[in-house]
């Protein structure tokens, strides 16, 4: 007797067993594994967080830029205004009030919030794009990312809001104040010496945010990465970020305070003395020493610090409410 007239064909037993049939309906119904969490961050997500981290951290810290700019336009060449930080806050009080301390703060304002939002996207993007499987970047790698959020920021934003700022606190410091608003201001600018008045000192700018956020990313990732202890995505909490976003700002600062005050100088309503960058470098050295090249330096220090710890903290703080309400698991 043919056993093949009383079963099913021996393939097709294999294949619809009961153990067969459970398995594929298994594979079918379960759901795929989880993204794997590589530290990355959404560079749409950054424009948001960076720009909300930077309009809050300018209006806290503005009163130190105020007199840090005040300092390097207060030249040795001429008698000087001020004997120090401390008492440039006391003769700005006493001759236009405690708001005198936030003259300028609306161009700076209007241009942090683009400005950060550009570094911390730009940075992210590249990062992205250089970083292993595991969203890991080596020492290199970390530099160019900041040296290229630093350069982005400088010529789209940065360069002209700056000059417009220098110009608004150097305005006060005359007998008649010609600015009477940052429109005002702008307009005025622009019809008396066109859309380049507003990009005055762009080589020192380029210099000074790329070399800025090379220091400053670098720095703060290394740190970061130090306490993480080889996993970037461990969240390492506000206080350890608020600290290591102020090391890599006093860093920062250090590091480049003389290509600020350069920049400052060429953005001031005496730009016209110099003819161009090494012109202000000669001419410094030449005339005030070469102490002159760290004026400012004191309360740059002050504001850089709590201005990066601050911003820093304030972007990983607005990034993780993002990933909350807007979960991007392919970037995670």
């Amino acid at each position: 007797m043919d056993p093949r007239r009383f079963g099913p064909p021996a393939e097709w037993a294999s294949h619809h067993s009961p153990v067969r049939r459970f398995a594929a309906a298994a594979a079918v119904s379960s759901p795929s594994p989880p993204a794997k969490k590589t530290g990355r961050k959404h560079p749409g997500k950054a424009i948001l967080a960076g720009g909300i981290a930077g309009g809050l951290e300018i209006m806290m810290t503005f009163p130190t830029e105020y007199v840090k700019t005040q300092l390097q336009l207060d030249e040795r060449s001429a008698k000087p205004k001020y004997n120090g930080p401390i008492n440039c806050v006391k003769v700005t009080v006493k001759e236009h009030g405690v708001l005198g301390l936030y003259r300028g703060l609306s161009s700076l304002l209007y241009g942090s919030i683009p400005k950060a939002s550009v570094r911390f996207s730009v940075f992210e993007y590249l990062k992205n794009n250089m970083s292993d499987e595991n969203g890991n970047l080596n020492k290199k790698q970390v530099l160019l990312a900041g040296l290229g959020a630093g350069v982005s920021e400088a010529i789209l934003v940065v360069c002209p809001m700056e000059t417009v700022k220098v110009k608004f606190i150097h305005d006060q410091t005359q007998p008649k104040p010609q600015y009477k608003g940052f429109f005002h201001g702008v307009k005025t600018i622009v019809k008396q010496e066109g859309l380049r008045g507003t990009y005055q000192g762009l080589t020192p700018t380029i210099l000074k945010q790329g070399s800025n956020q090379a220091i400053r990313f670098f720095v703060y990732t290394s740190l970061k990465k130090y306490f993480q202890d080889g996993d970037n995505t461990v969240d390492i909490g506000n206080l350890r970020t608020f600290c290591i976003g102020g090391i890599a700002g006093a860093t920062s600062v250090f590091g480049n305070t003389p290509i600020d005050v350069v920049k400052t100088r060429m953005q001031g309503l005496d730009a016209h003395k110099y003819k161009n960058t090494w012109d202000v470098i000669t001419k410094i050295a030449k005339n005030e020493g070469f102490k002159a090249f760290y004026k400012g330096t004191t309360p740059r220090l002050g504001r850089v610090c709590f201005d990066v710890a601050i911003v820093f903290t304030l972007y990983e703080n607005v990034m993780k409410l993002l990933d909350w309400a807007y979960p991007t698991p392919n970037w995670q």
